[in-house]
Order: C-alpha cells, then structure tokens, then sequence
C-alpha cells in the first residue's frame, strides 16, 4: 500500500480525514470547487507550454515533466523534476493561486513529499523544491526542505498506512477551529 501527497496532507490537518474517507470510504467531493477545477486545467495548460523550457535563473540542467514516482509507500506525479547544476535535484510544482508573501504548509508538505519520492527514484539530494504561483504572473518562489522535513514526511506515511490497513480510529486534530469548516464535522465525535 502506498499514500499520496494529498493523504499527508489530509493526515496533517486532522488525522480523522484518514479514517473517515478511506476506511469508511466517505467521499470529500473536492470535484465540486471551481478553484480546484480551474487549478487542474492550468497546471496541464502549463504543462504542455514548458516542455522545453529550462529554467536557467535556478541552475536547471536537465527536467522530467509529469513524472509519476513511487516508493515503498508514498506515491505522485511531480509536474518538474529538475536536475540542478549544484548535482542536486529538485520538484517544481505550478500553483493556481497568487503569492502573498508566504508559502501555505500545504504547499510546502507537497514539495516535501516530492523531495523524498524523488530522493528514492533519482538517488540524489534533495534540499529546496520550486513553486509557480501562475495567478502572481508564474513567479517563481524556492523552498527549503531539510532533512528532518523528508523524515517527518515518512513518519506520516506509515501513520497513514497504520489507520487504513489497520482500521484504526485515530484521535482528532488538536485544533478546534479546524473542525467549523471540516467536510465530517457532523458525523465526528470529537
């Protein structure tokens, strides 16, 4: 069994978004937001548009469009890897959205996610991984990403393993505001 970037992410908001959609199976229905179905289809417009292009103001030697990597448990399709003249590497991942003088922990848990898949697969280091804010004209913003980051990610990894085979109801988010907003609020027992 592998998990997702989203299922990481899911699992760090409140671990019972684990619980409730994939061993009870009640469906979150993401579909529904225009956000996220306009994201979609820019990140595949961006796609086609950058197959050739290298992004030489970050030292990128070679890129990997659309690449779907796995290893022992975890699993996703990074829109870039970048082999970067420094012998590292990185993911690169376009963003619709606009840049507000931050990197949400979302974004940064993805690029993160990112870093150990391809650490696996390319056996080479990851330390910073890009993101393209396509709404704030494509800027081009780098994120650090430690080596504590890339263990915790593991760490989280088999957590979320642990609930789905296991069957496992985990205990609730620590913050409360979370929970006004939660698509399982009514069905919670926090």
């Amino acid at each position: 069994m592998s998990v997702t970037p989203s299922h990481i992410i899911e699992y760090l908001y409140c671990p019972r978004f684990t619980y409730f959609e994939y061993v009870l199976g009640i469906p979150q229905y993401e579909e529904r937001h225009f956000k996220v179905e306009k994201g979609r289809m820019i990140h595949d417009t961006k796609l086609e548009q950058n197959k050739s292009y290298l992004r030489k103001k970050i030292g990128v030697t070679e890129k990997y469009v659309d690449q779907y990597l796995t290893n022992n448990g975890l699993r996703g399709k990074v829109d870039e890897v970048l082999e970067l003249n420094d012998g590292t590497m990185a993911p690169l991942d376009y963003k619709f959205a606009i840049f507000k003088d931050r990197v949400y922990d979302t974004y940064r848990t993805q690029l993160e996610c990112y870093a150990v898949l391809i650490e696996d697969n390319f056996k080479k280091k990851v330390n910073r991984g890009f993101l393209v804010y396509t709404r704030s004209s494509n800027k081009l913003v780098t994120v650090t990403i430690d080596e504590k980051a890339k263990d915790n990610v593991r760490k989280v990894c088999e957590a979320v393993i642990n609930i789905i085979e296991n069957n496992e109801y985990p205990g609730s988010t620590k913050y409360k505001m979370r929970c006004n907003g939660c698509t399982y609020r009514n069905i919670c027992t926090r």
